[in-house]
């Protein structure tokens, strides 16, 4: 199969239909790429619609009443998210987390997590199945996803202060409603439990304390996120930028905090403890502290692309061979190659890259391919 670049059509950002190698490349569990990267995490977008439009992510001004999102018939169906799925299991992924958009927003999502629930890893045993949502809806979702097969959740949550998270969202939406679904998800057994802040001078950098007392003593775990430049409508700015360091400094004048171990190869938080045992917190440094030579990430589209950085430009359009009669192995073989050849470090070239590089070409936005 030759090729070639499709037509963007419905088709959000460049795509080429994948390579099929003439020599299969049959899934064994130990894909590697050009840097050595195992392949172990898989990030599936359901929806490419979020009922937040947060700054950083889906901002109004470009995502308003008018914004065309993409038709229900160019999302993948369940049944082709787990053939997918399944696939890239075989390949050696363990961890496979749903996204948007906010996910709790796809109908009947729980026949999916039902679905994916039933796949195997290479050792036999169920891959790791969790979701990362905006809570707004969870409280009322917890315990059917819980039952339908979900291990975990991760809640984004910006502020506990009501008037910052309303003018954060930009929605209008309550900060009592998330926490009830953190609540609701905990009661249920959906953990450990991960709420995930994006930080950003000036306008939420106040909350990083609050944020730490109200998850101190639980079993929840709060990462800081630096604010980063995916995408090209966030209005990024290096000067809005809260360094980690910073975040452990602020944290670490009231609780003594030591650094501990990443639970596994890959891990995009750097993990630190409370001293007196009150838990631990998490800081994801993709702007000042680069984890590009450990990424072990492959992202799948609401569409069926595979992106293989959060920071692409371009895709590879896997909804081509699902629809266009390819067999299992065809599409293995394809995903095999594809990760064989990858070399993408955006994070670690950062600083050596011009603002503008003048090739016309844009990032994929965020709540594209679900972070």
């Amino acid at each position: 199969m030759a090729d070639k670049v499709i037509p963007l059509a419905d088709h959000r950002y460049a795509a080429a239909v994948p390579v099929i190698p003439t020599a299969p490349i049959v899934p064994a569990g130990l894909l590697s790429d050009r840097l050595g990267r195992p392949l172990r995490d898989l990030r599936i977008s359901v929806t490419d619609r979020c009922n937040f439009r947060c700054s950083y992510c889906m901002p109004r001004e470009v995502f308003d009443k008018d914004y065309q999102f993409l038709p229900h018939s160019s999302l993948l169906s369940f049944e082709e998210i787990t053939r997918v799925a399944r696939l890239f299991v075989a390949h050696g992924v363990h961890k496979i987390r749903l996204t948007g958009g906010e996910p709790l927003l796809r109908k009947n999502l729980e026949r999916l997590v039902e679905m994916l629930s039933g796949l195997r890893t290479v050792d036999g045993t169920p891959p790791d199945l969790t979701l990362t949502t905006n809570g707004s809806v969870l409280a009322r979702k917890a315990q059917a996803l819980k039952d339908a097969g979900l291990q975990r959740v991760t809640v984004s949550l910006d502020s506990l202060d009501d008037t910052i998270f309303r003018r954060m969202n930009d929605a209008d939406f309550p900060v009592d409603e998330v926490l009830r679904g953190i609540e609701a998800a905990e009661r249920v057994g959906l953990g450990p439990i991960k709420v995930n802040m994006v930080v950003k001078r000036g306008t939420n950098d106040d909350q990083i304390l609050p944020m730490a007392r109200r998850f101190r003593d639980s079993p929840i775990v709060l990462r800081f996120i630096e604010y980063m430049d995916v995408g090209a409508t966030n209005g990024w700015r290096m000067d809005e930028v809260m360094p980690s360091a910073e975040v452990v400094r602020r944290i670490g004048e009231v609780f003594a905090l030591e650094p501990i171990e990443a639970h596994c190869a890959g891990e995009t938080a750097e993990r630190w403890r409370y001293r007196d045992g009150g838990g631990e917190i998490g800081v994801i440094s993709s702007v000042t502290q680069a984890f590009c030579r450990d990424c072990n990430r492959a992202r799948l589209s609401t569409e069926g692309k595979l992106f293989l950085c959060l920071f692409a430009t371009h895709g590879h359009d896997l909804r081509a061979l699902l629809r266009g009669g390819c067999s299992d192995e065809q599409i293995a073989s394809a995903v095999g190659h594809i990760w064989n050849e990858r070399d993408d470090r955006y994070s670690e070239l950062r600083g050596a890259l011009p603002a503008d590089a003048g090739s016309g070409e844009r990032r994929v936005e965020m709540h594209y391919i679900g972070g």
